[in-house]
């Protein structure tokens, strides 16, 4: 929980600082990658989070890895290595990116399909989006193949459920009645 609060406290500082330098949008990109390296790389992640690996080597290596990286965000990699909170940048990249999406009006609509989208199933997807939410969207598809087909989909606390195994889920339970 109190990494949780710094990972806070740091990404929406570093979002004040990049949006009044005029790159939250670059540093944005640069936090979604960063959390997604993390997340996909388990040996980068259990790097981060050796204690026994000294805080200048963590953030050379960062340094390293991220070299195409903005200067707000290098600027990040220095402070973390000042507080030797290094742990917490993949909660910091995360949370960033969540206070930017807040900031510009943006939500994210998962879409979970048994098979990844097509054209035909992202467009009638919008169009269901459309009628529940005013604000841009970005689509995060989930390909979950025990839906059987169609889609769930989940905006924020709301949820439409157009998948066939909830179809049969309904179908069983007024048969069972």
């Amino acid at each position: 929980m109190a990494s949780t609060r710094a990972a806070n406290r740091y990404a929406t500082a570093i979002l004040d600082l990049a949006s009044s330098k005029g790159v939250s949008e670059v540093v944005n990109n640069d936090m979604k990658s960063i959390a997604s390296t993390i997340k996909g790389n388990e040996e980068l992640n259990t790097f981060i989070h050796n204690p026994t690996i000294k805080v200048d080597v963590k953030e050379n290596a960062l340094l390293e890895v991220f070299a195409s990286v903005d200067n707000v965000t290098k600027g990040l990699f220095h402070l973390l290595f000042e507080n030797k909170r290094f742990e917490i940048l993949n909660a910091i990249a995360t949370e960033y990116n969540k206070l930017f999406d807040i900031k510009n009006n943006v939500e994210v609509a998962k879409v979970t399909t048994a098979i990844a989208m097509d054209a035909e199933l992202e467009a009638k997807v919008k169009a269901k989006i459309a009628t529940l939410s005013d604000k841009k969207i970005t689509i995060e598809n989930i390909v979950d193949p025990s839906i059987i087909g169609g889609f769930i989909l989940r905006i924020g606390d709301q949820q439409y459920n157009a998948s066939v195994a909830n179809r049969l889920q309904v179908l069983k339970r007024e048969l069972s009645n």
